[in-house]
């Protein structure tokens, strides 16, 4: 086992296969975003990397963040599903807690089975909870009145101009999610790489402002199409696109006032409009307004994501 401060591009890219592949065959991603965005762009300097390779080949794969100092150092990994049961997981899991010590985290994509049990065996228990929701887009949904209480003036819904919008989007954000482990906390930096991505649409990313100061926003993201087989003998078939309503965000001065809905049904339109026919999103299991939300437009979880934590 290869414990690395930084891949080579070599490494990097077998690493982006072996997720990828592992994404087609779950048909969830084994990696948070936030770090398949790092690795596709160089890695951040503050991470390191555990390999397992076999006859020149990566069928495991560890992420470990040693940054958090408040909520202590995470680990998440991949194993190709061509070696599952052969312990990889357990080799991997083994060396991450002896690097970062018993403070550490792990997380578990797709809430699979097998890794949670792996989780379980090594002594960690469950801390957090993300909910995947989805819906169908059978219709088109109207938009409903917001509430003006005190404001003035309308809210605008207008979509997200880069470079124009970006500071006043980052002091949203960074105010909203200021105490969130992956949202908060963001710099331009963080920005412009999600613009760079192949998804981005700014016409699909929607703000709403009052007396022009932005107070919300959500993103639309689009999953393409992909080919994958499962096995050598089998067929090569694709999934459908999928829409996703991505980092949903209301100015607390202006909460409970339906902006956030207006906001999410505009996405979901824009979404509908594109051709797509289903929809999804994630959320924390204990956001009640959030999912409470969602769950009124129609939504209903798919999937879930685990956060570990090794018990004291």
């Amino acid at each position: 086992m290869l414990h690395l401060p930084k891949l080579t591009n070599t490494q990097q890219e077998a690493v982006l296969k072996l997720i990828a592949d592992t994404t087609a065959f779950d048909n969830t991603p084994p990696i948070a975003e936030h770090i398949l965005l790092h690795l596709r762009h160089g890695g951040d300097k503050a991470d390191s990397h555990l390999l397992v390779e076999q006859e020149n080949q990566v069928i495991g794969y560890a992420h470990l963040d040693q940054t958090d100092l408040v909520a202590g150092p995470s680990v998440e990994l991949v194993v190709d599903p061509k070696f599952r049961g052969a312990g990889v997981g357990k080799q991997l899991l083994s060396k991450a807690i002896e690097i970062c010590g018993k403070e550490l985290r792990l997380w578990v994509h797709g809430d699979q089975p097998a890794a949670n049990a792996l989780a379980t065996s090594f002594g960690f228990e469950k801390i957090r909870t993300v909910l995947q929701m989805s819906k169908a887009l059978t219709d088109i949904q109207q938009l409903p009145k917001v509430s003006k209480k005190e404001v003035d003036q309308d809210i605008v819904i207008r979509s997200f101009l880069p470079g124009i919008d970006s500071d006043a989007w980052l002091s949203l954000n960074n105010r909203v999610f200021k105490d969130h482990p992956e949202q908060g906390g963001w710099q331009l930096t963080d920005l412009n790489i999600r613009i760079n991505e192949e998804w981005f649409d700014e016409q699909g990313f929607f703000l709403a402002e009052i007396n022009h100061k932005i107070i919300g926003s959500t993103w639309t993201k689009i999953h393409g199409s992909h080919l994958h087989q499962h096995e050598a003998d089998e067929e090569i078939h694709a999934h459908p696109a999928i829409g996703e309503i991505y980092i949903t965000a209301v100015d607390q001065e202006y909460a409970g006032r339906g902006i956030g809905k207006v906001l999410t049904i505009t996405a979901l339109n824009h979404l509908k409009y594109q051709g797509l026919t289903n929809a999804m999103l994630y959320v924390d299991f204990d956001n009640k307004v959030a999912l409470n939300l969602y769950q009124s437009l129609g939504f209903t979880q798919s999937g879930m994501d685990i956060l570990y934590k090794l018990k004291a």
